[in-house]
């Protein structure tokens, strides 16, 4: 972990990563932030939905980072972080990659992990650039199940029909989960880690790494959004910018919207 990684641990509050929203608003943010907070009271999804999160069930934090590049630049990003999470849980949890794969964890673009179809995380980027020259902050937001996935969907009934999982799903029985303190700081070393050389590369070569975790490749889905018809497909992975790639009507069209949803079609 780099040195200048702050690291902050709190019982409860609203959104850690309105938390720090605020602070680079006022001009406060000088050096990358990581803040934790046990109970999360009114965690964000994307496309203003709420997340769920549960003491001692999952965890959630935020990371305030600061890239070089402008916010046009930075396409790519929440996918990296999926790849970056991935590595994180693996490191934790004293499990390669392959054996992560073969139990069935997945990416689902732009921005969740899943474990056999069912939604074990996600991820939420905001942020921008104060006036041009100055990094970019971006705040990543990342929520992660941790155990009884049964409660979760019970909790959820009402606003989604998803499915969920969660990390104890991917231990074997000999073993246990990792301390949350342990699991955060191996997600937190990650994303310095792969952040850090996408600020410097950009997201390209990252492009086939990520389609090996892609949940939906080959298959039919629904691609829906603000303000736009839902329009159906086949995803056929992403381009060098992250740009999901539907083979549509013979055409094959780049979808870009950060607020875009992925279902697998019915």
């Amino acid at each position: 972990m780099t040195a200048n990684c702050i690291l902050e641990r709190v019982a409860k509050t609203k959104s850690t990563n309105d938390d720090l929203l605020a602070r680079w608003r006022a001009g406060e943010l000088i050096d990358p932030v990581a803040r934790i907070a046990h109970h999360q009271t009114a965690g964000k999804g994307r496309a203003g939905r709420s997340w769920l999160a549960v003491p001692n069930d999952s965890i959630s934090f935020s990371l305030a980072y600061p890239f070089q590049r402008s916010p046009a630049e930075l396409s790519g990003l929440s996918l990296l972080v999926g790849l970056a999470a991935i590595s994180g849980i693996a490191q934790a949890c004293n499990l390669n990659e392959n054996a992560l794969y073969q139990l069935g964890l997945r990416l689902k673009w732009p921005n969740d992990l899943l474990l056999n179809n069912a939604k074990l995380g996600g991820i939420l980027i905001e942020g921008g650039q104060a006036k041009p020259g100055d990094p970019t902050w971006m705040i990543i937001g990342i929520g992660i199940n941790l155990r009884n996935a049964k409660d979760f969907e019970t909790n959820l009934a009402n606003q989604s029909t998803q499915q969920v999982s969660a990390l104890d799903q991917l231990i074997p029985q000999t073993a246990s989960l990792p301390d949350v303190e342990f699991l955060w700081l191996k997600l937190i070393e990650s994303l310095e880690r792969h952040l850090s050389h996408f600020d410097r590369q950009g997201f390209a070569e990252y492009q086939n790494q990520w389609e090996r975790w892609d949940a939906f490749r080959d298959q039919k889905v629904v691609i829906s959004g603000a303000n736009n018809e839902p329009m159906d497909g086949v995803a056929k992975g992403i381009d060098h910018n992250g740009a999901l790639l539907l083979q549509h009507n013979n055409q094959t069209i780049p979808i870009h919207a950060g607020d875009v949803s992925l279902r697998i079609q019915s």
